[in-house]
C-alpha cells in the first residue's frame, strides 16, 4: 500500500510574534517540524510532502537541504486546513492511504501514528483524538447514542453543550485516498471563520453511510499543537520530562530530573551522575562513573569513564579522557582532546588542543592550537599566542614540560621534553629539551618616585 504523509505547515503563527515560521520554532533544541520528520523516518511512508505558505521560502530553505526527499506543495492563500489539503490532490491521487499531520505537533510518538495508520488501513478513515481537562480552542468530538463519532464541531461554531465535551480532535488522520478525492471538492466555507475545514470530511463521510473510527492518544501531551510561547514552554517541559525519564530508565542518576535539558542524544554507561541544571546538546557519550556537576553545558562530547566535569563548565565538540577533571568554570572548545588523567582547572580555555596523559592546566590559561605531551604542567596565566592577525600557528610541548606562571608562548614554537620556562617569559624561539628558558628585563627600583595626583586636588 502506497502511503503519503502530508505535513501542514502553511500557517502564519501570528501569536508567536516571531520573524521565523512557527514550525521552525525550537522544542528540545530542534525545530518543531524536524521532530515530526524524524518520527516519519521511523514510519517510512512511501512519500512525504510539506504544504507550505506563509514565510514558506524561509521554511523551505531551512529544511529542504537536510531532507531532499520531501515534496513541497505551495498553499499561496491560507484558507483553512481543508484548502491546504486540496492543494495536494495530485499527490493524493498517487497514494492509497494518506496520513495528515501538522508541523506544530512535535511531540507525537511514532507508535501512536503507527496505530493510526493501521486503523486507517483497516477502516478507511481513522482520526486521532484525545481527552483533555481544558478543551478550549479545540474542535469537539460529537458522538451519537451508540458512541459512534458523527462530527467535529470547532470552538467558534460550538454551542454550550458541545463546549462541555472534553474529547477533542487532534487534526491527525489516516484516510484512504479515494475518500479524500471524493470529499475534498465538496468542502464549504460556511462557518464563522470563512475557511474550509478539513474536519468537515467527517460529516461528509458519515452522511455517505460510512463509519469514522477514532484512535485515542494515550498521552494528550503528545498531540499538543503549539501556537503561543506559553504552549512552546509547555512542550519544552514535556520534552524534558521524556528525556529525563529515558535517562533514569537507562540507569543514570539525576539529582533533579525536573532540571535537565537534553537537546540531542545521550548514551551513558553505568553509575553516571548528573546534577541539576545541566544542558546536553548534540550527541553526548558518557562513560561509566562519569560525574557532571551543576550548571554544565555539554555539546557533542565524548566523556570517558571516571571523568568529572565540575560546575559551570562548557564543553563543545571535544573528547575527555578517562579519569580526567575539568573545571569549575572551564571552557573546552572544538577539537580539544584530553588524554587520561588530565586536569583542566578554573577559568581555563582550550581550543584545538591535544593534551597528553596526566598533564595539568590548573588556572586562568588559554591553550589554543597546541599539542602537549604527558605530565606537562602549565602555570597560571599562560597563553599560547596562536594568531598573528592573519594566520594561526601551533605550539608543541614535549613530555614533562613546566611552564611558569604568566608566560606567553608565541607560535609557531616547540618546547622540548623536560624543558622549563621561567615565569613571566615571552617565548618566541624553540627551547631544547631539559633546558631552562626565560626572558626578563632587569628589575629596577626608582627612589623618590611619587604617584601622580588628580589636577585640582
Amino acid at each position: 500500500m502506497k502511503t503519503l504523509a502530508l505535513i501542514l505547515a502553511a500557517g502564519q503563527g501570528k501569536r508567536m510574534h516571531s520573524a521565523q515560521p512557527k514550525v521552525l520554532q525550537p522544542v528540545g533544541g530542534k525545530a518543531m517540524i524536524v521532530h515530526l520528520l524524524e518520527t516519519l523516518q521511523v514510519l517510512a511512508p512511501t512519500e512525504s510532502a510539506v504544504i507550505y505558505g506563509h514565510q514558506g521560502e524561509q521554511l523551505r530553505a531551512c529544511i529542504a537541504p537536510a531532507w531532499p526527499q520531501l515534496r513541497w506543495i505551495l498553499q499561496a492563500e491560507q484558507r483553512g486546513t481543508g484548502h491546504a489539503v486540496q492543494m495536494a490532490l495530485d499527490d493524493i491521487a498517487r497514494a492509497d492511504l494518506v496520513l495528515i499531520l501538522y508541523g506544530d505537533t512535535p511531540l507525537v510518538r511514532a507508535e501512536t501514528l503507527q496505530r493510526l495508520l493501521e486503523a486507517g488501513q483497516q477502516n478507511g478513515f481513522a482520526l486521532l483524538t484525545t481527552v483533555v481537562d481544558e478543551p478550549h480552542g479545540y474542535g469537539r468530538i460529537v458522538r451519537n447514542a451508540a458512541g459512534e463519532m458523527t462530527a467535529i464541531v470547532e470552538e467558534k461554531d460550538a454551542g454550550d453543550a458541545e463546549r462541555g465535551i472534553r474529547e477533542i480532535n487532534t487534526g491527525m488522520m489516516a484516510v484512504k485516498s479515494e475518500y479524500l478525492r471524493r470529499y475534498l471538492p465538496q468542502l464549504q466555507d460556511y462557518n464563522a471563520a470563512g475557511e474550509f475545514y478539513l474536519t468537515d470530511l467527517i460529516a461528509l463521510h458519515v452522511a455517505a453511510g460510512w463509519r469514522v473510527v477514532t484512535v485515542p492518544a494515550a498521552d494528550s501531551a503528545e498531540t499538543m499543537g503549539i501556537n503561543t510561547r506559553a504552549q512552546q514552554a509547555q512542550a519544552e517541559a514535556v520534552w524534558r520530562q521524556r528525556q529525563a525519564q529515558a535517562l533514569l530508565e537507562a540507569g543514570v542518576t539525576l539529582i533533579d530530573p525536573a532540571r535537565i535539558d537534553v537537546h540531542g542524544t545521550v548514551s551513558a554507561g553505568r553509575d553516571v551522575v548528573i546534577e541539576a541544571n545541566v544542558v546536553l546538546k548534540g550527541a553526548v557519550s558518557l562513560g561509566d562513573n562519569v560525574y557532571i556537576e551543576s550548571g554544565c553545558v555539554l555539546d557533542s562530547c565524548t566523556i570517558a569513564a571516571g571523568a568529572r566535569i565540575y560546575s559551570h563548565s562548557r564543553l563543545e565538540h571535544c573528547e575527555v579522557g578517562a579519569n580526567a577533571q575539568v573545571g569549575p568554570f572551564a571552557r573546552l572548545r572544538p577539537k580539544t582532546v584530553l588524554a587520561e588523567g588530565v586536569r583542566i582547572g578554573n577559568f581555563v580555555e582550550t581550543k584545538a588542543a591535544n593534551v597528553g596523559r596526566g598533564s595539568k592546566i590548573n588556572h586562568l590559561s588559554y591553550i589554543g592550537d597546541a599539542t602537549l605531551g604527558s605530565a606537562v604542567n602549565i602555570g597560571a596565566g599562560t597563553i599560547t599566542c596562536n594568531y598573528d592577525g592573519a594566520n594561526k600557528y601551533r605550539t608543541t610541548l614535549g613530555d614533562r614540560v613546566f611552564i611558569g606562571s604568566n608566560s606567553a608562548l608565541v607560535a609557531p614554537v616547540h618546547i622540548g621534553d623536560g624543558a622549563t620556562i621561567g615565569a613571566g617569559s615571552v617565548i618566541t624561539k624553540d627551547v631544547p629539551a631539559e633546558q631552562l628558558a626565560l626572558t626578563r628585563s632587569e628589575q629596577k627600583t626608582i627612589s623618590g618616585w611619587q604617584r601622580p595626583v588628580k589636577k585640582g586636588h
